[in-house]
């Protein structure tokens, strides 16, 4: 192998000096029979505030490992999972030999080192090392911590190395993880039963989108990577599960933006004997202790400066409300919304293309996110969705084409969506079909005759809803971009 890189060529030959000196001691140039008994965020908690004199008396011998981030003559910051801690090489108190290895230590190395806990004449904690040993050889270099990953895509791409670089990426994703247990001990408390539904579908259903393709060739059939959970949690509370949640990943093959990614995570839930006002009630709380929860506070920003306060009461405005009160500048009122015929003339004189929007709830939804849906900043419940975007939704007693079904919106995107389900069988079998004539859906519809099945069983009167757990993070770490919470965003294929 040719090594362009003379620094990579440096670092190779100084494993190869490591190598040979192990192998004739019988061991390997990467030890792994180091065992460490601290971490640095707990010897700064426990020590930082004892003077020198104290920690000098108190004589604790401990071992700290961790990747070197930084030299400075006899001086080497350690990084461990949870902080940094300094160490110090003294002559007079390790071996010759242990000394001259350490001088072939290059920043990146992973290390481990026993020695006392002690303080500097400027008040800074470190470890007087008595031994030290090399675990792990970095071959490549790490970028300059002064400047640090500013090309975002490096960042995505090598998230190894982002978190390595970077303590507030790794503070992110601490929140995140933060974040799904706060969900699932909320939802444990109020006796909700946690459940595993299939990745692999039959056939899509639970929402419209485009799916990713696949094939099982032991049973010759095409299958789908799951888009939505909902039909099969729903056949769990028609087996008796009356709250049944899943925090699952799921799979749209669709378009990439700041907050879309074909991969997701998503929760959702089911409540019998419920509707979907005691969702909006329940999702209150939910937001409110996530946040508590994960970030201790429910103040958050959206941006640099604006403040919003989860412990407020959220906003309702129902879908028709919400574009006469945002769309002043168009000079909206009530009596555009009267016919599709209106909805055209309106979306006209607003510049809208509306070629592929051949009914009235379609226009209506596309109308209100082009409208409203970058505006709903402080946390909103949009209610009252038409039936024609709303497949699985129960209409209202008082009018057929209207759904109980809202929509959260906070920063302005959705967050939630949730709704009365449909369980009336032959209702629910008319609007499959309609779906299925609608031109507009016609690729992305399927007829689920098995839940259709389910349903004539009975199912009980139900709410559900599912939360997009990627922009719940965004928006609880003020996050422009979706690929700044996913570990390991979809990013096009690239030669090495």
């Amino acid at each position: 192998m040719i090594i362009k890189n003379y620094l990579i060529k440096d670092r190779l030959n100084k494993l190869q000096v490591l190598s040979k000196t192990a192998n004739k001691a019988g061991k390997s140039a990467f030890y792994n029979k180091f065992r460490r008994t601290s971490l640095a965020k707990s010897l700064k908690k426990n020590f930082g505030e004892k003077n020198k004199k104290q920690l000098v008396n108190f004589k604790l011998t401990t071992a700290v490992a961790g990747r070197i981030m930084r030299k400075r003559g006899p001086f080497i910051v350690v990084q461990d999972v949870s902080s940094n801690i300094q160490l110090y090489i003294d002559k007079k108190t390790i071996s010759n030999e242990i000394h001259k290895d350490i001088k072939d230590w290059d920043i990146g190395d992973i290390i481990g080192a026993i020695g006392d806990i002690d303080k500097s004449k400027i008040g800074e904690l470190y470890l007087l090392v008595k031994k030290a040993y090399i675990l792990t050889k970095s071959i490549r270099h790490l970028p300059s911590k002064f400047h640090g990953i500013k090309d975002q895509e490096i960042r995505y791409r090598h998230r190894y190395l982002d978190l390595i670089m970077n303590k507030e990426v790794r503070k992110t994703f601490k929140i995140r993880t933060r974040i799904i247990s706060a969900l699932r001990k909320f939802f444990y408390e109020l006796y909700f039963l946690e459940a595993e539904t299939p990745i692999l579908h039959s056939m899509p259903g639970g929402a419209i989108a485009k799916p990713f393709e696949t094939y099982n060739y032991s049973l010759n059939i095409k299958l789908y990577l799951r888009i939505a959970p909902e039909l099969y949690l729903k056949r769990l509370v028609v087996g008796g599960f009356e709250r049944v949640f899943e925090i699952n990943k799921n799979f749209r093959n669709e378009g990439i933006s700041t907050w879309h990614n074909p991969e997701f995570t998503m929760l959702e839930f089911y409540w019998a004997f419920a509707t979907y006002k005691d969702l909006m009630e329940i999702t209150e709380h939910m937001i409110r202790f996530v946040a508590n929860e994960a970030l201790g506070t429910t103040s958050i920003y959206i941006g640099k400066i604006l403040n919003i306060d989860l412990s407020e009461p959220f906003d309702c405005l129902s879908m028709r409300d919400s574009l006469i009160k945002y769309g002043k500048t168009f000079s909206i009122n009530n009596s555009d919304f009267y016919d599709l015929e209106n909805l055209l003339f309106l979306s006209k004189r607003i510049g809208l293309t509306v070629a592929n929007y051949n009914n009235y709830g379609n226009l209506l939804n596309k109308l209100f996110e082009v409208i409203v849906e970058r505006k709903l900043i402080k946390p909103t419940f949009v209610t009252d969705y038409p039936v024609e975007v709303s497949p699985l939704a129960r209409s209202k007693d008082s009018n057929l084409n209207i759904t109980e079904r809202f929509e959260l919106f906070i920063g302005g995107r959705e967050i939630a969506n949730g709704f009365s389900e449909l369980n009336d069988y032959i209702e629910q079998s008319n609007r499959f079909y309609l779906q299925l004539r609608n031109k507009y859906t016609y690729d992305l519809s399927y007829f689920d005759m098995d839940y259709i099945r389910a349903l004539e069983y009975g199912m009980p009167p139900t709410a559900g809803e599912g939360v997009g757990i990627d922009r719940l993070v965004m928006i609880l770490t003020n996050k422009d971009s979706i690929r700044d919470v996913l570990l390991f965003p979809l990013l096009r294929s690239r030669k090495f």
